[in-house]
């Protein structure tokens, strides 16, 4: 009964009167008013912000803020790969049998991830990491590692919450919501970025389309976010961090297993 009420809900809630309204109103000037309630209910540190609380017009310009320069410092260790953005790393681990991955134990499959067969041999065997962003953390995006970006793609229609509810109720939600995919082949082997819309906004956007980013560098945001999940071929990183760990932007979460030989 609980699973078919949460289906319920969701479906009513896709319903694009109900997303316009939303989005309407956290871009629009009546929103204002609330960037200090949001900021204080949610304990953000407003220091650290791009420009001072006063001068954000909107809900969504501030919950997609900037950052001050040097705000997040990126690890110097050559072989680190670092975390691409503020969050909980809630799952990693290796690709399991079947080109899966679980999550607070629902099982995602590779293929409804990333709807690209050539991707999916790809990645299979390989290792995944899982960030979850929470209304109060930094929304914008950086490349774990430098490379080339060789594709990009855009997959699903309208996006669930991402939390404890819909991984006991939804269905694969990391993977059935509106996403934006980035590859980057690198110096460690290839890299892929998923970055998954939050309920019913579907606001992933890129910053910049270059072909080529640096470690640390931004690439994308959240208007509003919910998750990241990065990919790595089998073989290549070795994690250091376990789940449930905090990461700012530009931290350690994994090493590279080898000198690195660029991608073709």
């Amino acid at each position: 009964m609980k699973k078919e009420t949460y289906r319920l809900i969701m479906d009513l809630t896709h319903n694009p009167f109900y997303t316009s309204v939303l989005k309407g109103f956290a871009s629009s000037c009546w929103s204002k008013p609330f960037i200090r309630r949001f900021s204080n209910t949610y304990g953000i540190n407003i220091a650290e912000a791009g420009k001072p609380i006063e001068e954000y017009k909107t809900l969504q310009e501030f919950f997609s803020r900037s950052l001050k320069e040097n705000s997040r410092p990126v690890s110097p260790v050559k072989n680190s790969v670092v975390s691409p953005v503020d969050g909980y790393l809630t799952a990693a681990g290796n690709i399991e049998a079947q080109d899966t991955f679980t999550v607070k134990g629902k099982v995602h499959d590779l293929y409804t991830l990333l709807r690209r067969e050539d991707k999916v041999n790809r990645y299979s065997g390989g290792t995944f990491g899982v960030f979850y962003l929470s209304p109060q953390d930094y929304h914008r995006i950086h490349s774990p590692l430098d490379g080339k970006v060789i594709s990009r793609w855009a997959l699903g229609e309208y996006s669930e919450p991402v939390n404890s509810l819909a991984f006991k109720f939804g269905v694969q939600p990391l993977a059935s919501n509106y996403r934006l995919i980035t590859e980057i082949s690198t110096a460690f082997g290839y890299v892929c970025i998923v970055k998954v819309g939050a309920l019913n906004v579907n606001s992933v956007y890129y910053t910049h389309l270059n072909s080529q980013v640096e470690k640390g560098e931004e690439f994308a945001g959240f208007s509003f976010g919910s998750s990241v999940i990065v990919l790595f071929e089998p073989g290549r990183i070795a994690l250091n961090k376990e789940e449930g760990a905090f990461l700012r932007q530009g931290e350690v979460f994994g090493l590279t297993a080898d000198r690195g030989e660029k991608s073709d």
